[in-house]
């Protein structure tokens, strides 16, 4: 199919795509997958769009909770997003994550559709906290990769530009995108696309900013560990989700006019 002729599209994922960081649960989250419906309404007003993603899902939860329900709605066009939560757990297998992911890959294409995917940046550019995992990101990326190659999936690169881990991008968390990430990745996506109308604008950095003192920098630091990092710590030792609770924000194909249903209550977070 070729760009500009989705008619359907369903987008699959974690807090990505579900539009964390753009909006909150009183306005509502719009969100990279809700941007790039709204290029391909632009293309074609008949679009209709469900987005299936939730937040704190793990690769194989997308695969076993999302995956049946996407294939029923018969897209033509879906986006397949997740693996971030999986490389934050204690016990970290790319293979396995990856192996999701492909059965993903491979059940959409082989149902027709056209799938996208994405890759992720360097996360220890982004919270020095996370360094650790950095060698994770990389292997995961060259995963998505291989087995985007394999089944005609295209990627949208996350990875390998540095605008992608400027602080603008992300919000105050640091592991959700900004409004302004969000409209980044959109575009990147519609780009790799070939959609009408894209071009490679939202790989060129920003302009440049003042880099705060190391006093200022090593208090934000520690805002940051009680704000967020703590109460991430604290659900994981009890054993819970941010995505304990909820349910899909559109879980049905609805023109771009359509209202999706209200979010479910839950605690915000990764």
């Amino acid at each position: 199919m070729s760009s500009g002729e989705y008619l359907r599209y369903v987008a699959l994922g974690d807090s990505q795509t579900e539009g964390v960081g753009d909006g909150d649960d009183l306005i509502g989250l719009r969100g990279w997958a809700d941007r790039l419906a709204e290029h391909l309404s632009a293309i074609d007003p008949s679009l209709e769009y469900a987005n299936l993603a939730v937040r704190g899902r793990v690769a194989r939860q997308v695969r076993s909770e999302q995956l049946g329900a996407a294939l029923a709605l018969r897209p033509d066009l879906a986006t397949v997003v997740a693996g971030v939560n999986d490389l934050l757990r204690p016990r970290f297998d790319a293979e396995e994550t990856v192996g999701h992911l492909e059965e993903m890959f491979s059940a959409l294409t082989g149902a027709g559709a056209h799938v996208l995917t994405l890759t992720f940046p360097d996360v220890g550019k982004i919270a020095p906290i996370a360094r650790p995992v950095r060698g994770r990101v990389f292997e995961l990326n060259a995963g998505i990769r291989a087995a985007a190659a394999r089944h005609g999936v295209t990627v949208a690169e996350g990875a390998g530009h540095a605008v992608t881990t400027d602080p603008r991008l992300w919000s105050t968390d640091r592991l959700h995108s900004s409004p302004l990430g969000h409209e980044r990745i959109a575009a990147a996506a519609a780009h790799a696309l070939g959609l009408p109308g894209s071009d490679d604008a939202w790989a060129r950095p920003l302009p440049p900013q003042a880099v705060p003192s190391g006093l200022r920098a090593a208090a934000a630091e520690l805002r940051w560990t009680a704000a967020f990092l703590g109460p991430w710590l604290g659900r994981r030792l009890r054993g819970r989700s941010s995505g304990d609770g909820r349910t899909a924000k559109r879980p049905l194909l609805l023109p771009m006019g359509g209202a999706p249903a209200p979010p479910s209550p839950a605690d915000t977070g990764p």
